[in-house]
Parts: structure tokens; sequence; C-alpha cells
């Protein structure tokens, strides 16, 4: 059993190795990260970017894709956690300072969506609130890719020879 486990592992990790399977691997690591698992995905992005960097703009545009997707994902789980608790409780979550905050940003709370800790369960807390659909995803997706073209810029101006301890890729 631990034998055919250990090989699943290895051919799964063998499946999502850069460059091989570049793109793939960094939009299934972002939209991964989105969702509530604690995971990042800029140190793919820039290991691909890296290996090849004609791949900046699609990595980029790939990493927003799925780290969009995955924000949307969030956001569906907290609509749907939502409507379980209100049919169980019959009232919604009573936090005066959260609800004011975000129903005076409405959707364009989702821009911070990109921030470490808090921005995963705000996906969440905007589906849990109601606040609609579109308007959310297109706001992710636009503080999504400018994080992701922020922090890859900004790790191949720090890093030009690579991560420490990352090797010759």
């Amino acid at each position: 059993m631990e034998a055919t486990l250990t090989a699943w592992i290895t051919a799964l990790l063998a499946w999502l190795a850069l460059p091989t399977v570049g793109l793939p691997a960094v939009f299934i690591v972002a939209l991964v990260s989105a969702t509530l698992l604690p995971m990042g995905s800029e140190p793919v992005v820039f290991a691909l970017v890296k290996a090849d960097p004609s791949l900046f703009w699609a990595a980029i545009a790939v990493a927003t894709v799925g780290n969009t997707l995955g924000g949307a994902i969030s956001w569906g789980m907290g609509y749907g956690a939502e409507r379980g608790y209100e049919r169980w409780q019959k009232h919604r979550p009573n936090n005066p300072r959260l609800l004011a905050w975000l129903e005076r940003f409405g959707p364009k709370a989702c821009l911070l969506s990109w921030l470490p800790v808090v921005g995963d369960p705000l996906c969440a807390v905007a589906g849990w609130l109601r606040l609609p659909f579109w308007p959310c995803v297109a706001w992710m997706a636009v503080g999504k890719a400018a994080r992701y073209f922020v922090m890859t810029s900004f790790l191949l101006w720090v890093f030009p020879g690579g991560l420490p301890g990352q090797g010759t890729v």
C-alpha cells in the first residue's frame, strides 16, 4: 500500500514538473492556493518564468485565471454554507463592522482577495453575504492579476539567478 502511494505521488509530481507541464501546473497550484487550503502559488509562477522567460505573460494570465477560479469556488462555498446555515438557524451572521464594511464596498471588496491570510476567506464571506457573483469575480481577477504581475516582476528583479536553493532549472 505504502509503495503504491509513493509511486502515485512520484508520478503526480513528475507530471506536474516544471517546465515540462509548466502552465497546467501553474493553473492547478494557483487554483488550489485560492481556496481555503494554505498554499502559495507565486514560487511556482516564478520558477516557470525563470525556466522559460518567454512564458512571463502566459504564466501571469494562467495563474490569474486559476486563482480567480479558486476564488469563485470559495465564493460558491460561502454562498452554499450561508444557505445551509440559514436553513438550520434561520438568521444571518451578525458581525456589524464586517457587514457594514462589505455592504459599503460590495463586490469591490473582492479586489483585496489577493491578500495573504484574509483574501481567500474574503471570497467565501462575499458568497456568504450573497454579493453579486460576476462583479465579485471581476474584482478578484483584477486584484489577483496585479499581485502576480508585481510579485513575479519583483522576484525576477531581486533574484535574477533564481530563488536561493532553487538550483539550475
